[in-house]
């Protein structure tokens, strides 16, 4: 998620050290995490030879049943250099209303590649086929190609919601059949996989290509990769190149990818489980209006009714006074999110502080 207005934080009042809920992208190494950066083996990446990064491109591809991979700075460039492999400048893309791809990367996909997005509205998250199915364009001069797929895994703004193989396979069949191919933003894959019991790999079956984060609930401080087969990795490297991705020494920072894939993955089940009871705790004040999303992985959304189009924003910036950071986004409420740095006496302390915010607030 991009920074908001909202996010400008006031003086802390109830605690020194805020609870920070905001994103699950906020996570500081850990010492065996910086310990891992001081002793990865360099080289220069451009060229090829970084060995730290390429043991990661290789565990990525493995985890995810690719033949290739390839790492990126961050997970918006690794959407981009799919959008940019899979299609030409006049060509169509068939993607979710509320998508990461859509709405919070900049219209990258016409600035950088000429391609238009076509967007339909899904539910949390999934298109239906017959969408889909309807939207591809048929062979006319007039028109654009239709060339692609994007779908989000989990799917954030729906409230990291996850989409289901069955669904996934269907659309990636659907694909083959009318020649198009399919790109899954996977930026929380491993959130979907651990909350569903997939494996990554079988998410990552269904498509082309799939770019997964290791900077959000994994914990690295950056970085992304993106898999598909060879020749989508080698192609992939060049855009790299163009859009000014190439790190060198940038194993420094894949060392932290490898230790976040090998240590920081099943407890990503602790951070499902702070939402859930958070959730629940929500549900059971009984506040009228108030609407609290049923989380499946580690984020919930915290709406009510009101014509104050600026409610959501504003108790944010009420909650960080009490110490606790989230997200107020227009018209879909307060985001929280819970991660790695968060132990059961943060979220049960943050749980504290919301539920007297609410009652506070919609009681009366």
């Amino acid at each position: 998620m991009p920074p908001l207005a909202s996010h400008k934080l006031p003086a802390m009042t109830n605690l020194e050290i805020p609870i920070d809920l905001r994103s699950d992208t906020i996570t500081r190494p850990d010492e065996a995490m910086y310990a891992a950066m001081c002793s990865a083996p360099l080289g220069d990446d451009v060229f090829g030879d970084d060995p730290t990064v390429i043991e990661l491109q290789n565990r990525a591809a493995e985890i995810c049943g690719k033949e290739g991979a390839l790492f990126v700075p961050s997970g918006t460039m690794g959407n981009s250099i799919a959008v940019g492999v899979h299609c030409r400048p006049g060509d169509e893309l068939i993607v979710e209303g509320l998508s990461h791809t859509y709405n919070f990367e900049q219209a990258g996909t016409s600035r950088l590649w000429g391609v238009q997005s076509r967007t339909i509205d899904g539910d949390r998250g999934m298109i239906p086929l017959e969408s889909i199915r309807r939207s591809i364009r048929y062979d006319d001069v007039h028109l654009p190609r239709t060339r692609l797929v994007v779908l989000e895994q989990t799917s954030n703004m729906p409230g990291g919601c996850v989409q289901p193989l069955d669904y996934l396979q269907e659309v990636g069949e659907l694909c083959r059949e009318r020649g198009l191919r399919f790109h899954i933003d996977g930026a929380r894959i491993f959130n979907a996989s651990v909350a569903s019991g997939v494996p990554v790999s079988e998410y990552a079956a269904c498509a082309d290509s799939m770019m997964f984060c290791v900077s959000k609930g994994l914990g690295a401080p950056a970085g992304s990769l993106i898999v598909g087969d060879t020749d989508f990795a080698a192609e992939a490297r060049r855009l790299r190149k163009l859009l000014g991705g190439g790190l060198r020494q940038g194993g420094v920072i894949a060392a932290c990818g490898l230790h976040a894939l090998e240590h920081n993955v099943d407890r990503l089940a602790d951070d499902h489980r702070h939402a859930r009871e958070l959730g629940e705790r929500l549900a059971g004040l009984g506040l009228a209006g108030l609407e609290v999303s049923e989380p499946e992985t580690n984020m919930i959304f915290i709406r009510w009714s009101g014509d104050d189009e600026s409610r959501y924003a504003s108790a944010a910036m009420a909650l960080a006074k009490d110490g606790v950071l989230t997200v107020g986004l227009p018209e879909r409420g307060i985001r929280v999110v819970f991660h790695k740095d968060i132990d059961d006496a943060a979220s049960e302390r943050s749980g504290d502080l919301i539920a007297a915010r609410l009652k506070q607030a919609l009681a009366g």
